[in-house]
């Protein structure tokens, strides 16, 4: 078998006070798998995207990452661990004194690309959002959803292995959820691995995509979202 972009094994999180977000959660994601993370408000979900890039730590157990063991880097390979990560948070970090391109080109630049290089793929990645218009606007000018499709440019514009998204839909109205999934599924159809922590029962549904549940920090099951029943037939006439 190949080896998994995400495993977790064991793994567990508890805070100071003692407080469990996360306990003995197994699972595995394959390259170029579809994954959606769902759960409750509180279940755990931030907490495991977290976890992935090292911005949390895990207490115990293993996490690996396209075969790296998380748990065991240091601060100076957590950087280049995320080289390798999209990552989309809630908290979108966007950077309101800069314009819509310099706020894509910005993960470039941390990694010393040639400016012409950097504002070349940005502007791509601007194109694949439907933003291309938009570059020398300000990210305060933007709707919501056009904000969000921008933290996705910013995300993948380093051409990741692994896209990881928190609740990327959770303040947009359904078209627009709908279009920023579209996006997701795209980038999974070139051979990008994503993972989507989501809410929204009927997203799932609707994409009947394979799906973790986590309820009260503990996995709940691992397995394919099911499928919408058809519509019941209308009876004829007697």
């Amino acid at each position: 078998m190949a080896q998994a972009a995400i495993s977790f094994s064991s793994v567990s999180k508890r805070y100071p006070g003692g407080r469990e977000a996360l306990s003995g959660i197994d699972f595995s994601i394959q390259p170029g798998e579809f994954v959606l993370l769902t759960g409750h408000s509180g279940a755990g979900k931030s907490t495991l995207l977290k976890l992935i890039p090292a911005i949390e730590r895990a207490s115990s157990g293993t996490i690996l990452v396209n075969g790296q063991n998380v748990s065991a880097l240091n601060a100076r390979g957590v950087p280049f661990l995320r080289r390798n990560l999209g990552l989309i948070f809630q908290d979108q970090k966007l950077l309101f004194d800069r314009s819509v391109l310099d706020n894509v080109m910005l993960p470039l630049q941390l990694t010393a690309q040639p400016w012409r290089d950097a504002q070349r793929r940005a502007r791509a990645a601007l194109d694949k959002v439907g933003l291309l218009e938009r570059e020398r606007a300000n990210p305060v000018a933007l709707s919501g959803g056009e904000q969000q499709r921008l933290c996705i440019a910013r995300a993948v514009v380093n051409r990741p292995a692994i896209l990881i998204a928190d609740e990327p839909t959770a303040s947009l109205d359904d078209e627009y959820a709908d279009t920023i999934m579209d996006m997701f599924q795209s980038f999974n159809q070139v051979g990008v691995t994503v993972l989507v922590a989501t809410h929204d029962l009927d997203l799932v549904r609707r994409r009947h995509p394979r799906m973790i549940a986590l309820e009260n920090g503990r996995l709940a099951g691992v397995g394919r979202a099911a499928e919408p029943a058809p519509p019941a037939a209308t009876p004829g006439p007697a």
